[in-house]
């Protein structure tokens, strides 16, 4: 029976839209997860990936959309594992101390950093509150879609309100240290974060014991709650350190509670990277091409990347942005191999090494099928200094093209491409 056409026009407009099958054909892909393809293709199916492989060898949908990209590059979306972008904040200073506070409560998802991270080629990033507390708070980890809200860029967390939706920022070293609350000494600071952990364990303990019978269960407590998710290994300890000495505290303190922890910055990590490879630490390093600032980063060196990596110890990288321009990241890449990290390890820091760092690698990280579509187009070699970023993907939408004039200042323009009246005003006029 043939249905009427207004109801047949009801049906079709209610039906799903199918999934946009695209093909990028002609580059050179460098999947991270195995050699370079020349002659390479890529299909997309929707915000997956279901093929990769040279010319011939994969088989092209029917009808998919064909994206030439001869002479390109195409990698996996970066991921950078320490960033400020969305001018979220931190902890304020009535206490050395914040485990209830969230970062995600405070980012502007329409902040024109996020732009510039997307001009970049960052695709995931783990937004941290401040480093100037033992402990900030709690990290987000997000997803540089083309979204209204925060909630459309979270990562991995199905209720903002009561799930985990990324790790937990703690610091040592000069950064916590100064007036009371913050501790004077680098011992107080350590001793500090042990009695709250001693008390996040006992409060753990109270509740295991208490069961499912409510009258018995402690008084909520946001703080020792989220301690907790990091006792039980639910969330990932992301700490700030430099020196070598206040690197190996985190790893006592790390050895005493069983913490998962990654560390970052690592200005030391040279001079013990036996002993972080041995605790199977990871690191999270920042490569600078002008350091300076701090007094505890005055050993600072580009050969961290290698030096861990020597020593078998995972390496990833981070902008910190803005100590590092999201539009640069590559740089840290280029730079570490300067210093000796082969081209294979400085891939894989910008990509699948972060991905495990924020436990996504099983989305994110390399260019294999099952995979989200994140992706990045480049002009050339990603190890020139002459090459650039011309078009970001995040499951399988474009959201940056250099070739748009409307999103080209934001990876031309200066470090304020605009200011936030200009951006939230025009973003105002369009959704009206």
């Amino acid at each position: 029976m043939q249905l009427p056409k207004a109801l047949a026009l009801l049906l079709a407009l209610a039906a799903p839209a199918a999934a946009q099958v695209r093909a990028f054909t002609g580059a050179r892909i460098l999947p991270v997860s195995g050699p370079p393809i020349d002659d390479g293709v890529l299909v997309t199916d929707g915000a997956r990936i279901v093929a990769v492989g040279r010319a011939g060898a994969v088989r092209v949908p029917a009808g998919a959309e064909e994206v030439r990209l001869a002479g390109k590059v195409l990698l996996p979306g970066l991921v950078d594992t320490h960033s400020h972008i969305g001018q979220g904040d931190g902890g304020d200073a009535s206490a050395p101390m914040h485990p209830d506070v969230r970062v995600l409560d405070a980012i502007d998802v329409r902040s024109d950093n996020i732009r510039r991270a997307r001009a970049g080629g960052i695709t995931t990033v783990n937004v941290m509150p401040g480093s100037g507390l033992l402990l900030s708070g709690q990290t987000a980890y997000l997803k540089l879609r083309d979204g209204r809200t925060l909630d459309e860029l979270l990562l991995s967390c199905e209720d903002p309100l009561t799930g985990i939706c990324g790790g937990i920022k703690m610091a040592n070293g000069t950064n916590p240290r100064g007036a009371p609350p913050r501790p004077g000494t680098r011992a107080k600071a350590a001793a500090i974060v042990r009695e709250k952990f001693l008390k996040a364990v006992e409060h753990r303990a109270k509740l295991r014991a208490a069961g499912q019978d409510s009258a018995k269960r402690p008084a909520r407590d946001p703080e020792l709650e989220a301690l907790g998710e990091v006792l039980d290994g639910r969330r990932t300890v992301h700490f700030h350190t430099h020196r070598h000495d206040d690197i190996l505290t985190v790893l006592r303190l790390k050895q005493e509670f069983g913490f998962r922890v990654v560390l970052h910055h690592v200005s030391d990590a040279w001079k013990v990277a036996r002993e972080i490879a041995a605790a199977k630490v990871p690191s999270s390093v920042i490569v600078l091409d002008s350091p300076g600032g701090k007094q505890e980063a005055i050993d600072v060196s580009m050969e961290n990347g290698r030096a861990l990596d020597e020593a078998g110890a995972e390496v990833g990288f981070h902008t910190d942005d803005g100590i590092t321009d999201s539009r640069f990241f590559l740089r840290s890449a280029v730079l570490a191999v300067r210093a000796g990290m082969s081209r294979q390890k400085a891939l894989e820091a910008l990509t699948i090494a972060g991905a495990r760092m924020l436990d996504v690698d099983r989305r994110v990280g390399t260019l294999e099928a099952g995979k989200d579509a994140d992706f990045v187009v480049l002009s050339g070699d990603p190890f020139s200094t002459y090459t650039h970023v011309e078009q970001t993907w995040v499951e399988g939408r474009k959201v940056f093209d250099r070739a748009d004039p409307a999103q080209r200042p934001y990876q031309l323009g200066g470090y304020g491409v605009f200011n936030d009246r200009h951006e939230h005003t025009s973003e105002w006029e369009d959704e009206r």
